[in-house]
């Protein structure tokens, strides 16, 4: 076995320097005598004068080496904070618990390095680090709860909505946390795209009166219907869809597509939705003014079924918002993202989106995180109880 010795202390030092001086042998034999490199001995002696005191050389090297420290200690919490900047400007949505995340990612700077620029302690940080293993399968679950969420919203539910769906299911939710969690596992919600013009021509609806009968009014379940028109395309061409809609329960009743925007279309979807359901004869048919709506054959079946008429005002397609937002929903969930191949592909896709999805699965803020049918059946249970 072989021994050997790389440090040498400050007296070593001053002795061999001493040597060298006082002994009459080359410094090339003290330095092998001592058995110490010979490039080390003149090194000292450059710092050590024979009386063993420091020279003008070895205050200039300890001076260099501190500004040597210094420098680096100064790259160093110049580097820290490069690494550190977006997290920090993310101030005060950052918690304890990233900045726990960011020093464990960032190991070549040492713990206490990092608790200190980050204003954090290192107990707290080894405290989060020890129940890393637990919390880790805490977020495993959190994010199969967002992913069943999003999941049956069938990718049309964005952070907010999920964020409703959890504290509903008695979970705790911060929108800022949900969003990171989509977006780091992809789940990104349909995206809103073109904006139709209306179809309304306000031409034909200048004159005669038209009451609005629901405005800053509230009503039980089916005792008020809002009514519009839109237009799509498929392949072969233009083609509209008019809906029927519950203002109280978002319920859509009956929808009708048709080739051609007119007063048939109106009339065959409100048969079906007086057929479907059993409506009020006190019910109010709320429509915007165009020619289809104020057409004397609609205004006879209305009037037939002891229906009442109300009207948005000309241009404001706001007072008819319970229809406007549906047709703004199923375009973005379903119709920009299909190319329909014809008229019967877009029936088949809007019946199963509206009879299948929007009426029975897809939940809504204001009716509690529940779908129309669901919120229906729970009126007419808390009904029953009053009763």
């Amino acid at each position: 076995m072989t021994y050997s010795r790389n440090r040498y202390d400050q007296d070593f030092k001053k002795n061999a320097v001493r040597l060298s001086f006082n002994s009459s042998k080359p410094v090339k034999i003290i330095a092998s005598e001592l058995g110490v490199p010979e490039s080390a001995l003149y090194r000292w002696r450059k710092l050590y004068t024979e009386d063993g005191k420091q020279t003008p050389f070895a205050s200039l090297e300890a001076e260099n080496r501190s500004l040597k420290r210094e420098n680096a200690e100064l790259a160093l919490e110049r580097d820290m904070f490069k690494k550190s900047r977006r997290l920090l400007c993310q101030s005060p949505e950052v918690t304890p618990s990233d900045k726990y995340a960011f020093m464990l990612r960032e190991t070549s700077v040492s713990v206490v390095r990092w608790a200190r620029l980050l204003d954090v302690s290192t107990s707290g940080y080894y405290a989060w680090r020890r129940a890393l293993p637990k919390r880790n399968a805490k977020e495993r679950q959190y994010r199969q709860r967002i992913k069943h969420f999003f999941d049956q919203g069938q990718g049309t539910y964005g952070p907010k909505r999920i964020c409703g769906l959890l504290r509903k299911n008695g979970n705790k939710a911060s929108y800022h946390r949900v969003a990171r969690l989509m977006a780091d596992g992809g789940l990104y919600s349909t995206l809103r795209c073109r904006h139709p013009k209306s179809l309304t021509d306000s031409r034909l609806a200048r004159q005669g009166d038209y009451p609005n009968l629901v405005k800053h009014q509230s009503f039980k379940p089916f005792e008020a219907l809002s009514s519009d028109i839109t237009q799509t395309t498929t392949s072969e061409g233009k083609a509209y869809i008019c809906q029927i809609r519950d203002l109280t329960s978002n319920l859509v009743l009956a929808h009708q597509i048709s080739n051609h925007m007119d007063t048939d279309l109106v009339l065959a979807t409100l048969k079906q939705a007086h057929q479907r359901w059993a409506l009020p004869e006190t019910c109010i048919f709320h429509s915007d003014r165009g020619s289809q709506y104020t057409a004397k054959a609609v205004t006879k079946l209305v009037n037939q079924y002891h229906w009442q008429r109300s009207f948005s005002a000309l241009g404001i397609p706001g007072d008819n918002a319970w229809s406007e937002s549906f047709f703004a929903i199923m375009k973005k969930e379903l119709i920009y993202q299909i190319q329909f191949k014809d008229i019967n592909d877009l029936r088949a896709q809007v019946f199963a989106y509206i009879e299948t999805f929007y009426n029975r699965v897809r939940v809504q803020a204001r009716l509690d995180y529940l779908a129309p049918v669901a919120w229906l059946s729970l009126y007419d249970q808390a009904s029953q109880k009053v009763a």
